[in-house]
Parts: structure tokens; sequence; C-alpha cells
């Protein structure tokens, strides 16, 4: 169903726990309390409708339908508009999954328009319904819880990324063709968490500021200081798993490239080898091959042919072959071919 929760409170206290949106709308007219109304990708018919009855910007009505908007603090004359980007880290597929919330605050209302699963705004309600002197602070001490709830689900987050980038590093020195795409991928997705957690400190900061006409009180102030300080180191981690994957990713490059470079000179060196042992093969060849020429032209028997005749022709072609075959040798050693 579209509508999650809905109910109205007076003082802090559940009154009411209407079954329709004009239900909600009669109810809080009689009994000027706090409306807050849990809506779940709604349509653009329910949407308007909490728009017309609270007057909202239809610019926010807008963005709450289409989505796809960046984590914002935004001011409507007495409406406060934030959007949230929740995450949800998937252990299975190593991957973290981003979710957006909006909510519109007045004086006596609050809307959460989900369009994921996270947040689970059921525990928020619990939780502040469990400090009814504090929710009776406002939609603003509904806005602590949201934003509180929020920052507690980035926690896993922030661990599942840093167990993720202790195994690339692990992984660095392994030769692992994929690493650079993990490191990549990896890094998207520290940027698009830090996109969706950087803008927080400011958010409550303005909260914490609140406005002259809707002064922040100590109480609230306590408890949105308590957030900030959490959004501050979260940031900070943050910004340091961006530091290191992009150390990583340099680390990565000059592995490859030495690698590379180890491949080249192992080729060289294996190159070098064969042309030292085609050197010799050849060089032997060649001293084979001299006094093979002399005996195969004279192993011809030709009758019309010099030398045959003389009595000193074998031991001629003998020294011949033996002449040739060691000027060879003499020639290929003091080249260090053999």
């Amino acid at each position: 169903m579209t509508i999650i929760d809905n109910a109205v409170y007076v003082n802090g206290l559940r009154t009411e726990d209407p079954e329709s949106l004009d239900e909600t709308y009669f109810v809080l007219r009689q009994r000027e309390g706090m409306a807050w109304i849990g809506l779940y990708r709604p349509d653009a018919e329910e949407l308007q409708s909490v728009g017309e009855e609270f007057d909202l910007n239809p610019l926010a009505v807008e963005d709450a339908l289409a989505g796809h908007q960046r984590a914002k603090l935004e001011h409507y004359g007495e409406c406060l508009f934030l959007v949230l980007r929740p995450a949800r880290y998937r252990d299975d597929v190593e991957k973290v999954d981003f979710g957006e919330i909006h909510v519109f605050a007045g004086d006596e209302y609050v809307v959460t328009v989900r369009h994921a699963e996270s947040p689970d705004l059921a525990k928020v309600r619990r939780r502040m319904e469990a400090m009814p002197e504090f929710l009776a602070l406002g939609p603003e001490a509904v806005l602590y819880g949201i934003l509180d709830q929020v920052v507690d689900e980035y926690e896993p987050v922030a661990a599942g990324l840093e167990n993720d980038i202790d195994e690339i590093e692990d992984d660095l020195f392994g030769a692992d063709p994929d690493v650079s795409r993990r490191i990549y991928e990896l890094s998207r997705q520290v940027i698009t968490f830090q996109r969706a957690t950087s803008p927080l400190a400011g958010i409550l900061q303005a909260l914490m500021a609140g406005t002259p006409e809707r002064p922040a009180g100590t109480e609230l102030q306590d408890h949105l200081r308590d957030v900030l300080d959490h959004v501050l180191r979260l940031n900070e981690r943050v910004a340091a798993f961006r530091a290191l994957l992009q150390n990583a990713l340099a680390v990565n490059a000059a592995l490859v490239a030495q690698r590379q470079n180890n491949e080249m000179q192992r080729m060289t060196e294996s190159s070098l080898e064969q042309n030292e042992q085609v050197k010799r093969i050849s060089s032997w060849a060649a001293i084979l091959f001299a006094p093979t020429l002399v005996a195969s032209i004279y192993g011809m028997n030709f009758t019309a042919m010099p030398e045959l005749t003389w009595a000193y022709g074998y031991p001629y072609a003998i020294g011949l072959m033996l002449a040739m075959g060691l000027a060879l040798y003499v020639t290929f050693k003091h080249n260090k071919w053999i």
C-alpha cells in the first residue's frame, strides 16, 4: 500500500490512526496536533492531495514524485523540504544500493515519501513514540529521527566498503587481472556514497541554526549535534576511502607497468639466447659445409677434372677441407659465435 503509516500526535502522543488521508486532515484540524504521514512510492494523485492540503510547493512536490534528486535541504516559506540518499550494502554482490527519501515538514505536519526499502522509518516512528516529550518538540524532532536513522544505516555501508578496500590491497600484489576493474567500480560507489553523505553536514548545521521564526531548542540542538559528529567522522572515512582507492589505482598501474617491463626483459633475454644458439648452430653448419662442398665436387667422378690423376690430389683435397674448416672455426671463434 502507498500509505505505510498515518497518525496524528498531540503533545508527542499518538492519538488517532486515520484510515485515509481525508480523515487525517479532518482529525488534524480538530485536535491541532501534528500529522505524520508515511508514503511509499505514491502516485501523482495521492501526492497532489497532500500538497493541496498542506500547501506544499509544486516544484518540491514534482521533485518528490520524480525522484533522482541530490541530498539537500530547501525552504519553501514555512515548509522544509529535505532530500536524503539512504544506502544499503549488499554483501552478496559487494555493491551499495542507494535509495531516496523526501520529507516535507511544516508547523503541523511531516510527510515522508520513500522510493526505496531503506531507511526503516517504522523503526524511527517507534523510537520517537517512545520519547513523547521529545516528539512534542514538533516536526524538527521527526527530522532528527530520520536523519539519525539514515546516518546509522551508513555505518554498515562504510564497513563493507572498508572491507572491500582491504581485499583490493591484498589483491594488488597478486597479479589479479580483474583488480583494475574492481578498483574502478569501487571508486564509483565511494564517489556516489560521498555525494550522499557530504551535504549532511550543511543540512544538520542549518537545522541547528533554525530560523528567526522557529529557532531550534537546546535539546534539539544537542541531538542534532550528536548526529553531526557522526556525519563528520563518516565524511572523513569516505574521503580516506577515496584517497586509498586513488593510491591503489596508481600502485596497480605501476605494478602492471613493472610486470610488462619484466616480461619484455624476459622476452629480450630469451630472444638474445635464441640468437646465440642460432649463431652456434649456423657456425658449425658452415664449418661442416666447407669440407662437404669440396668432397661433393670431387665425388662427381667426371672424366675431365683437375687433379684427378695427380698423385697428391687426395692429400690436397683432405688438406683443403681441413684448412677451410679451421679457417671458419677461427673466424667464428674470434667473433664469439662459438
